[in-house]
């Protein structure tokens, strides 16, 4: 039987490594965080100094732009916003009339439902209740049957597909019903598929298709096919520094070693009467991969350092086509603003 001393000392020594287990725990959080970027002294006048946003390259499918400022939290909402929160429209249900092919009902909506459609979600309303209507919905309907072509339009030496119409059906096969003031609403810009040479089935001879598919707005957060990104992603900027300098024959080893091309050679001063020494430089830091081949040579080891910068992102996002990318980025940003003004309402803020 342990007398109430031992208990009592038993207790203390554990209470004792809890308390350092606690405290390693914490310190360990806080040097993660500050390793990507987490700072306890931030204040929104530094943040209104030094956030910025530059836009690296913009075509009609993607964006690269590099937002410097910020904790990576940040980087990482606005990130997870594109993907899952900002909304498109989507084929949700299909009701289908007709199919004759090979290719199972479940499985033909189910490749429907994947197509992406060039339409405006901010025109329309998300469909809250059981009730289609002009503000939620768009439909669209698809009737093809294979045909034998007539002789006509034959010609010598056909082949078997090449005999008949529509042995394969394509997105753009889909035609838009309108509804209400719809016509109106698009007369700019018609609802279709992003891409037309979409393969959705393939038809045999006599075989054919018919059936109507309903729309509506919603979130990836509901289902993947309502993502109107294909990829969003950020990296941090690579930081290379030398700590000392390479020069002549290794210089050049070391440009050879590259393949992402990150360093080059400058002709630099070195000593007096204007005598200048081939030197590596660092010529393109963004194409770094932190691929490690330029140190993983024991010449090399401990001469150059590879880092990154801590609150230098560089995001890369791009469309699946119902959004132009740019408007992907400005979309994220009013759904984190909305989110912030429920937070505030929320904690008597305003």
């Amino acid at each position: 039987m342990k007398l109430p001393e031992e208990i009592e000392e038993k207790r203390s020594r554990v209470r004792v490594e809890q308390r350092n287990l606690k405290n390693t725990t914490t310190n360990a959080y806080h040097s993660m965080y500050d390793s990507v970027g987490f700072d306890n002294s931030f204040s929104l006048e530094n943040f209104e100094k030094n956030f910025k946003v530059s836009v690296v390259s913009l075509t009609e499918d993607e964006i690269v732009f590099d937002m410097i400022g910020v904790d990576a939290a940040i980087a990482n909402t606005l990130r997870r916003i594109m993907i899952a929160e900002v909304p498109s429209v989507c084929i949700e249900n299909v009701f289908i009339q007709d199919n004759t092919s090979v290719i199972q009902d479940e499985i033909l909506a189910h490749r429907l439902g994947l197509i992406p459609l060039k339409i405006d979600p901010r025109l329309y309303e998300y469909k809250m209740g059981a009730d289609y209507s002009e503000s939620n919905t768009v439909v669209f309907t698809l009737n093809v049957a294979c045909t034998k072509k007539s002789p006509e339009e034959l010609a010598d030496g056909s082949t078997t597909t090449e005999k008949y119409n529509n042995t394969k059906v394509y997105s753009r096969q889909l035609e838009w019903q309108p509804t209400g003031d719809q016509e109106d609403l698009h007369k700019d810009d018609r609802p279709r598929p992003v891409h037309d040479d979409i393969l959705i089935a393939k038809l045999g001879p006599e075989q054919r298709i018919g059936l109507t598919c309903y729309c509506v707005k919603g979130i990836g957060k509901d289902h993947a096919k309502f993502s109107p990104v294909a990829t969003a992603s950020y990296r941090l900027l690579p930081d290379i520094q030398f700590t000392s300098p390479v020069e002549d024959a290794q210089a050049r080893k070391l440009v050879d070693l590259c393949p992402m091309k990150v360093f080059d050679i400058e002709d630099l001063a070195k000593g007096g009467k204007g005598k200048t020494t081939p030197t590596a430089v660092v010529r393109n830091p963004r194409a770094c991969t932190m691929c490690r081949e330029c140190i993983r040579h024991e010449e090399f080891a401990n001469t150059i350092k590879l880092m990154r910068v801590k609150d230098h992102f560089i995001f890369s996002v791009e469309s699946c086509g119902m959004y132009r990318p740019e408007e992907i980025v400005v979309e994220s940003l009013k759904v984190l603003m909305q989110k912030l003004a429920t937070l505030k309402q929320e904690v008597g803020l305003q």
